[in-house]
């Protein structure tokens, strides 16, 4: 038998392991193959000894007989240890997870081979994630696992949340949860239509994103002061692309701040060392619009700015790989730096 075939039978059997019964539409969907290579197979398993039963009919399908339980024999060593690294403990913990989640690796280590035992183990003494960033305490908000728990069963809350000076109140549907750089965000679907004279959220306060009624919107966890959690649930919507939502918001949001621009002269090395300077949204777009180098090796570029004391700030960490020419202001405070450091360093 094909590696590639018992892969899929073992896939079956686990698929109508975790449900009372399939049809043979649904497995062939979830498999990728067709229907009829799906009847092939689940012969293939009853004659192995898996008891699978197929139920004739308009509503007919498969099923496994006698609460039959396969022991995951199927999975290999780079599987297994694979598995126990796709947690994130510190992150379970925060959400209230973590027996949830001890309890399910407890069960996967008992059902997998005397000479897998060792998987967890070895997975753990080679990788660990450390999310939060240098130089801070993570800080776990406090509403984090009640937030958890409505994400994950799909219910409605009522969130109050600061914003600017106030705060402002809004019943959301919890889609996702995203832990970036060690700060807790929610991204949720907006119920209600925010009246249109509100000042759109800035990038510190509760929310970031467009509003109204239907809008997903990002949220940082620890701006809410109150969650509720309603008992009605929200029809998600399949197609929602957690990893593709965040990563699209995280670019708007990085380019919403770009508010002004700095024209600056790179040299190789401050070409190299830019990305590691400034935002990398905003270094990769001056780059991209980069002229042809000069005769010296230097290039000049437009790059977007929060601000000149940012800018500022930002820049000085290229020294000489950098020529600031616009605007006249912030070349300005480099001429002036500048001196100060020669007095410095001629005395």
């Amino acid at each position: 038998m094909g590696i590639m075939r018992a892969a899929r039978l073992i896939k079956m059997v686990l698929l109508l392991q975790s449900r009372p019964a399939m049809t043979a539409a649904e497995l062939a969907r979830e498999l990728e193959v067709s229907e009829r290579t799906v009847t092939r197979d689940a012969q293939a398993l009853s004659e192995a000894g898996v008891p699978v039963y197929a139920e004739r009919g308009r509503t007919g399908g498969y099923r496994l007989v006698g609460g039959y339980r396969t022991g995951l024999t199927g999975l290999g060593r780079g599987e297994a240890e694979a598995l126990f690294l796709s947690g994130v403990p510190g992150a379970l913990r925060e959400m209230g997870l973590e027996d949830v989640a001890s309890a399910a690796r407890l069960k996967v280590s008992a059902a997998l081979l005397p000479s897998l035992r060792d998987a967890p183990r070895a997975a753990a003494q080679r990788f660990h994630l450390d999310a939060p960033a240098w130089f801070r305490e993570p800080e776990v908000p406090a509403l984090l696992a009640v937030v958890a728990d409505a994400v994950w069963d799909d219910r409605r809350v009522s969130a109050r949340y600061r914003r600017g000076d106030g705060e402002v109140e809004r019943d959301l549907e919890p889609y996702g949860l995203v832990l970036k750089a060690g700060v807790w965000y929610l991204c949720a679907r907006v119920r209600e239509r925010e009246p249109e004279t509100e000042p759109k959220a800035a990038a510190g306060s509760g929310a970031v994103g467009s509003a109204g009624a239907g809008d997903l919107r990002t949220y940082r966890i620890d701006r809410f002061v109150a969650v509720e959690v309603l008992k009605d649930r929200f029809h998600r919507d399949e197609s929602f692309d957690l990893p593709g939502f965040w990563g699209e918001q995280a670019e708007r949001f990085a380019r919403s701040i770009l508010r002004a621009e700095a024209v600056v002269r790179l040299s190789e090395t401050g070409v190299r060392r830019l990305v590691h300077t400034v935002d990398p949204v905003a270094a990769r777009d001056a780059l991209a619009g980069a002229g042809e180098p000069d005769g010296h090796g230097w290039v000049t570029v437009t790059l977007g700015v929060e601000s000149e004391d940012v800018a500022h700030t930002q820049l000085a960490a290229l020294g000489a790989e950098a020529e600031v020419i616009a605007p006249p202001s912030l070349r300005a405070r480099f001429a002036a730096d500048a001196a100060r450091l020669a007095g410095l360093y001629r005395a």
